[in-house]
């Protein structure tokens, strides 16, 4: 998954020209004017050849300005949460922010142990797309793949995780009628950010839809926004994206269960269930 991943986080172009050994970026957005970044710390990127795109926000979404070099030193001012990405160094779901006001991921950044401050704001985020919809049913948010079900290397991963921006809101897949509304976590509280240390699916929802399917939502930023025995319409908002749980980032890990109650005997691979019905995940 994770080459399927680095398709749509890197940009499959030429090398990126230099002048007197010095990176050259396309335009990126001005700092205001009369302040300088003070630069953290460097970082070497690390893609393993494929030029890193660097964009305008922190989502693979955000509209790329420029691409680095695979092997080039750049310097980080600050870093913020944003999409999940599967990179070449970790998983995660900062991005660092660069002293041209560009952002890139931290998952293809191998940087020293210099502590990276939280940035202060963000650039402007286009607004969220609607999922895609097909007939009665609709993805839960619109966002690349990032982890697959039951892979080779996570054998035991029961659904997709889907590489949404925090705060993203995640939809009601189908019609249905909410039956859980859990904070799952081996340890500490949902209401904080996970890590891959803890176990659990963080605060999550299940709906149960007709002809007795289940749909399951996890790692949610905060308490679900639905309650136990309420009916949802298809693209009912019932929560947004977080991290919560056993997530080293904001995304959707999100399953489909052919029966009730949901367990792992009755997981089925999303992909191919929303394939039958005109929808693809990607």
């Amino acid at each position: 998954m994770k080459r399927r991943h680095q398709r749509t986080a890197l940009a499959l172009l030429a090398a990126v020209g230099t002048v007197g050994g010095t990176l050259t970026l396309s335009p990126a957005p001005a700092a205001a004017a009369g302040t300088a970044a003070k630069i953290a710390g460097t970082g070497k990127v690390v893609t393993g050849g494929t030029p890193l795109n660097a964009r305008s926000a922190p989502s693979a979404g955000s509209p790329r300005i420029g691409t680095i070099r695979n092997g080039a030193t750049v310097s980080i001012v600050c870093r913020i949460a944003g999409q999940f990405i599967s990179g070449t160094v970790t998983n995660t779901g900062y991005w660092d922010r660069l002293a041209d006001n560009s952002y890139i991921s931290d998952a293809y950044v191998q940087r020293g142990s210099f502590t990276i401050p939280k940035c202060s704001a963000a650039a402007p985020v286009s607004a969220v797309p609607l999922p895609p919809v097909s007939g009665t049913w609709m993805l839960p948010v619109a966002a690349g793949l990032v982890s697959g079900f039951r892979t080779t290397g996570r054998p035991a991963h029961d659904g997709v995780d889907l590489g949404a921006t925090r705060n993203t809101p995640i939809r009601a897949a189908t019609a249905g009628t909410v039956i859980r509304v859990v904070c799952n976590v081996s340890k500490g509280s949902c209401d904080v950010d996970g890590s891959s240390a803890l176990r659990g699916c963080g605060w999550y929802v299940e709906v149960q839809h007709e002809g007795n399917l289940v749909t399951r939502y996890c790692h949610m930023v905060r308490r679900p926004a639905v309650t136990v025995g309420q009916s949802v319409p298809r693209g009912a908002i019932l929560g947004y994206v977080g991290t919560s749980g056993a997530s080293s980032g904001p995304h959707l890990h999100f399953e489909v269960h052919a029966g009730a109650p949901a367990t792992r005997e009755n997981a089925v691979d999303p992909i191919a269930f929303f394939k039958t019905r005109g929808l693809s995940i990607r």
